[in-house]
């Protein structure tokens, strides 16, 4: 029986000397092979490409004396520094309101994920046309209740960039907060048992017990978000589009204004620009995961 199997065995290497494979590398090449043919074919391909677009040094020439890309980078780091602070801290604290065990509150918090959960297309058009002026629901709420015009949200620069970061920040906050409440139960409640039983207020409980336990976690998903953050698109592009007169652009949105203008060097300049903020991220990300 065992010559029978070596004859078979090599068989399927094709010479006798080569090295064999087992039934389960077999199988394991040709489950791989589809997920490497796209990966190929939709990441390295298009990411390579993207590269060599814009090895053009006289293109980062023209970016820098594009007054836009000065604005969008400004505006980059407005979004990350407001948005993911505000962000992780809002999260922070309700994670602590949510874990309780209310009915009341566990029906509170189906509502609260709808915005995460519901696609980012309809939801954000949906605040847009809210926001509109002349016949948003908003201006007409305020116009009923003040008898007075409401603001033209997203026509000026300032309040239509904290516009898209509101929304940011509504739409990302339920997964955060759920990612923070589960960390929260990690915390042993016979910590919490001894803290009442010495007198503990809130804040101590909070300073003492939650903080120190959680700091690990919340650190890395502060840092997760961040390098999502950089590649959000839809926050700013489905509410402001840019506008206005440019002036709203972030650098994942930016290329869209080069590639409107036909200026596709440009808009893969604008991207890679975006890789001295991603990769130090990525690195401390993974020295953290790597711990």
């Amino acid at each position: 029986m065992a010559i029978t199997i070596s004859a078979s065995d090599s068989a399927i290497s094709g010479t006798p000397g080569a090295p064999r494979l087992s039934t389960p590398q077999v199988w394991g090449i040709v489950l791989i092979a589809p997920y490497l043919l796209v990966f190929l074919a939709f990441v390295l391909y298009p990411v390579g490409y993207g590269f060599w677009l814009a090895r053009h040094p006289a293109s980062y020439v023209a970016l820098y004396h594009d007054p836009i890309f000065a604005r969008a980078a400004v505006n980059t780091l407005i979004f990350l520094v407001i948005g993911i602070n505000l962000k992780m801290l809002i999260a922070l604290f309700l994670s602590g309101f949510f874990v309780q065990q209310r009915t009341w509150i566990r029906w509170l918090s189906v509502i609260f994920i709808l915005p995460w959960a519901v696609p980012s297309i309809p939801t954000i058009l949906s605040v847009r046309f809210m926001l509109n002026p002349e016949w948003g629901m908003v201006n007409q709420l305020i116009f009923r209740f003040t008898g007075e015009d409401g603001p033209n949200w997203l026509n000026d620069p300032a309040v239509a960039l904290a516009m898209a970061i509101g929304v940011h920040i509504w739409k990302s906050l339920p997964f955060w907060t759920l990612i923070l409440m589960t960390g929260r139960l990690a915390i042993s409640l016979d910590l919490f048992e001894a803290s009442d039983v010495d007198g503990a207020n809130w804040w101590q409980k909070f300073r003492f017990i939650t903080w120190p336990s959680m700091r690990p976690l919340y650190l890395t998903c502060t840092l997760l978000s961040m390098i999502w953050t950089l590649g959000d698109f839809n926050s700013v592009y489905l509410l402001t589009g840019g506008g206005p007169a440019d002036l709203t652009h972030v650098l994942s949105t930016l290329g869209i204004r080069y590639l409107r203008l036909d200026e596709l060097n440009l808009a893969m300049a604008a991207i890679v620009c975006a890789m001295p903020l991603v990769l130090p991220l990525v690195y401390f990300m993974m020295k953290r995961l790597s711990r």
